[in-house]
């Protein structure tokens, strides 16, 4: 298996990308049109899984920046619930504030409305512990939004499946969804790339790797999609100045990820409507 010894940074969602060579080598793009990142406007209208992302909006009360990262819908009991990154609800210890979902965000349009944040969870280390590449496996979150009497999956239709894989699983021809932001990206509509995913730790629930594809700031809490299930989230990258980058992908595997999200479906569910 691969093992991550190179150097990680997280996609600071508030940060802007200055990319000036190309990232991902041409041989190793495998989108259509594919640019230097590997990354290729997603077309209009957006549909299917598509259709169920969007982006995650925040802001941190301490930096005063604003936070703008990819979510998406993901199926559960409670119909409310958006799977992100642990990374793009908290900062340093404290929840971000003012946090909100726009499905299907469209060039600085939320077709489908805005939907406050009102319960978020991530894994309860990621909370107790300073960041390390060892929290990596578990740079994964969900929140629950509400917004009138009407759940979620009532707007946008019904949630992905999460596909919990194990340790050793190598996917191939995943799709990964993102916003980037910075020099060639608006950061206010919807990418794609197209990557095939391997091991990158075997510690704890392990990671997967794509060298395919090399997010840039706006891609965290992304989804990766395979087979119309979702099978993990954009955690971070090599670094941009990375001539041969890549993307490291927090997997749904594990019991970590599961206690999580019974947790926060059946707080939903109990949660009083309105």
């Amino acid at each position: 298996m691969l093992r991550l010894a190179l150097s990680l940074v997280l996609l600071d969602p508030a940060a802007v990308t200055e990319v000036s060579q190309r990232n991902v080598p041409v041989p190793r793009v495998l989108t259509p049109d594919g640019d230097r990142l590997g990354y290729a406007p997603v077309p209009r209208p957006y549909t299917g899984a598509r259709r169920l992302t969007g982006v995650l909006l925040g802001r941190d009360p301490v930096a005063k920046t604003d936070v703008l990262c990819g979510g998406t819908v993901i199926g559960s009991r409670s119909r409310s619930l958006v799977l992100t990154a642990a990374h793009c609800l908290y900062h340093d210890g404290r929840l971000l504030e003012h946090l909100a979902f726009l499905p299907g965000f469209d060039r600085g349009r939320p077709p489908m409305g805005v939907w406050p944040v009102v319960r978020a969870w991530v894994p309860a280390r990621w909370r107790a512990r300073p960041y390390s590449s060892e929290l990596l496996p578990y740079d994964v979150g969900l929140v629950g939004v509400a917004s009138g009497k009407r759940p979620l999956e009532a707007v946008t239709g019904r949630g992905l499946s999460p596909m919990r894989t194990g340790k050793g699983t190598e996917l191939r021809g995943l799709e990964l969804l993102g916003y980037p932001a910075g020099r060639g990206y608006p950061g206010t509509k919807m990418y794609r790339c197209v990557g095939d995913a391997v091991e990158g730790v075997t510690e704890e629930p392990g990671l997967m790797v794509t060298r395919n594809c090399h997010a840039a700031a706006g891609g965290s809490g992304g989804p990766a999609l395979y087979g119309g299930a979702v099978a993990g989230v954009v955690s971070s990258s090599s670094p941009l100045n990375d001539a041969k980058g890549y993307t490291v992908l927090t997997r749904l595997g594990g019991r970590p990820f599961q206690r999580m999200f019974d947790r926060a479906d059946r707080e939903m569910r109990l949660r009083p409507a309105g």
